[in-house]
């Protein structure tokens, strides 16, 4: 059964979780827009498993005997300034998920609840994952620069990045 606390600090992850997949998506539309399949493509592909985040989380609230709660979120931005803004607001936001998911790992440390603490260690691993390859892509995005070929040549590179992805699921 899961303390109060704990099944707060879940359900404010999924929340967070939620929220990044609205992101996700609102850039994925941007890009396609714009007609940049690939990196339309790489975002779809995220919001979906930011998603699948989410659910992760409300199923092992609902479990351990909590009630996962669906949040409301915020509308995300509809446009992004520049690819490389909006890379580096991609990054900013997987710094501050990570941030979010070491506070309730704290938490459950704090509440002596071990079972979550473990559930929790596959987020932290992703995490790592995610603002790895997020500060990759932001660095691949600042050698391209201004330059519009180079900007075709990446969108062509991540959707290949985007489809060996998602041949390893």
């Amino acid at each position: 059964m899961l303390s109060k606390v704990i099944e707060k600090a879940l359900n404010d992850q999924i929340a967070v979780e939620a929220q990044s997949s609205q992101v996700y998506l609102a850039m994925a539309s941007w890009a396609e827009v714009l007609g940049f399949e690939g990196i339309a493509q790489f975002m779809y592909s995220h919001s979906d498993e930011e998603r699948i985040h989410m659910l992760k989380l409300i199923k092992y609230v609902n479990e351990r005997g909590g009630h996962a709660l669906v949040p409301t979120l915020q509308a995300p931005p509809a446009e992004f300034g520049s690819f490389k803004q909006m890379f580096e607001d991609l990054y900013k936001h997987e710094v501050k998920v990570s941030a979010h998911i070491n506070d309730l790992v704290h938490i459950c440390l704090q509440e002596k609840d071990y079972a979550t603490h473990n559930f929790s260690q596959w987020f932290v691993a992703e995490q790592i994952e995610e603002e790895a390859l997020a500060r990759n892509i932001l660095d691949k995005i600042n050698l391209i620069g201004e330059d519009k070929g180079g900007l075709y040549l990446f969108d062509n590179d991540i959707k290949q990045l985007t489809d060996l992805h998602a041949g390893e699921e």
